[in-house]
């Protein structure tokens, strides 16, 4: 049993930048698969980045490469989602993921296991 507690939202002017973090229970942290999603108002909830349980092989939606990027700190059982030049269309309420499977077939919600509460990114134009 994995628990995950979100923080680091608030409201940031288009451009800026906010830095999340997830911190994990559990003692295997470094076993799981992490990913963080987002879901906008009415909207799909879509992965934006996921990383491996060594850190060493990560992937980024389209949508968010070159402006994102996911680390984790397996000492500190902790992930992180550094956001740089956000836009109005990056606001949501982002989760941290946990799975339990291999990596490269971690792509959509089904394939995570535990749940964080969510913290909510407002970006302002």
């Amino acid at each position: 049993q994995v628990q995950l507690v979100e923080s680091g939202g608030g409201l940031v002017q288009a451009g800026g930048s906010l830095r999340l973090s997830c911190a994990a229970s559990g003692r295997t942290f470094d076993s799981y698969v992490m990913g963080w999603f987002r879901q906008a108002p009415g909207k799909e909830r879509e992965v934006v980045a996921r990383i491996s349980g060594s850190g060493g092989s990560t992937h980024y939606a389209d949508s968010v490469k070159g402006r994102f990027t996911i680390s984790r700190d397996n000492g500190k059982n902790a992930v992180y989602l550094q956001m740089n030049s956000l836009k109005p269309e990056d606001a949501a309420v982002y989760y941290c993921a946990a799975g339990r499977g291999p990596y490269y077939s971690a792509s959509s919600t089904s394939s995570f296991d535990y749940w964080g509460q969510g913290t909510q990114v407002t970006v302002s134009s």
